[in-house]
């Protein structure tokens, strides 16, 4: 809705303030006070130090934080490759074929995360695809929850492509492999890095999957969040977290400038 008068501009901020603020700044801005305070003992942390965060950058912390990126990274490339494959299938095989592969992979969203985590250790405890105890079983579920927000970007990314393209190229006589790689795909490299640094931000916060996953020498950092919570250390889980974000928004940042030079193409 546009709105064009001073007042109502000046209502809409307002508005978005008031909502942005409690529901989101504020218990962000609350996790970063606690990773620098000693105490909490009225409604805000107070105190000042960094010693939190000496834990939160070395050590075990440190290796979850490696962790999470591979595991990120890894789960992100295969979902993206997945998804793509799909969105270029339904694409090519119709309305009905598009709304078959669009349900079956927008199933792993009807249900909590944590009957995904199930339902992967039950697939893959067994041989001959014994994952159990190793670090690929994390890696699977992660693909499998953040495959269909790549499969939904890059189907509606198809829905908005121009076919001029391809059947120009056709009609130069280009061969279907051809199109797909030199034409379409470059096409579509905006929406596959948008894709991509949404699958890699979902995995790098996905916490109820993998606590029914991880072997003890594969412990992303949402784990190690959680655990650090769970017994007391309520300033060294804010640092972590902090961390985390820091990590997860400097990836975030380094996709969106290859997004941007992607649409300049």
């Amino acid at each position: 809705m546009l709105v064009h008068s001073r007042g109502a501009k000046w209502a809409v901020w307002a508005l978005f303030l008031l909502l942005f603020l409690p529901l989101f700044a504020l218990p962000l801005l609350v996790v970063l006070g606690a990773s620098f305070a000693t105490n909490w003992s009225s409604v805000l942390p107070s105190g000042f130090t960094t010693e939190h965060y000496s834990a939160a950058t070395r050590g075990e912390a440190l290796e979850a934080l490696t962790t999470s990126l591979v595991t990120a990274a890894t789960a992100s490339l295969l979902a993206l490759a997945a998804g793509t494959w799909a969105a270029l299938t339904a694409d090519a095989l119709g309305r009905r074929g598009r709304r078959v592969l669009d349900a079956l992979f927008v199933l792993p969203l009807a249900v909590p995360s944590v009957v995904v985590g199930l339902a992967v250790l039950v697939a893959f405890s067994q041989p001959p695809m014994l994952l159990n105890g190793t670090r690929w079983i994390v890696i699977v579920a992660h693909t499998v929850l953040v495959t269909a927000f790549a499969h939904q970007s890059v189907s509606a990314a198809l829905t908005r492509l121009d076919p001029a393209y391809e059947q120009a190229a056709a009609s130069l006589g280009a061969r279907p492999s051809y199109v797909l790689w030199r034409v379409k795909l470059p096409l579509l490299l905006p929406s596959l890095s948008a894709a991509a640094g949404l699958c890699f931000a979902l995995s790098m916060g996905e916490l109820s999957a993998t606590m029914m996953l991880y072997p003890p020498d594969w412990t992303p950092l949402p784990v190690l969040i959680y655990a650090a919570t769970d017994r007391g250390a309520l300033f060294t889980g804010s640092a972590i977290a902090v961390v985390l974000m820091t990590a997860t928004l400097l990836v975030l940042f380094a996709v969106s400038r290859v997004r941007t030079q992607a649409s300049y193409r």
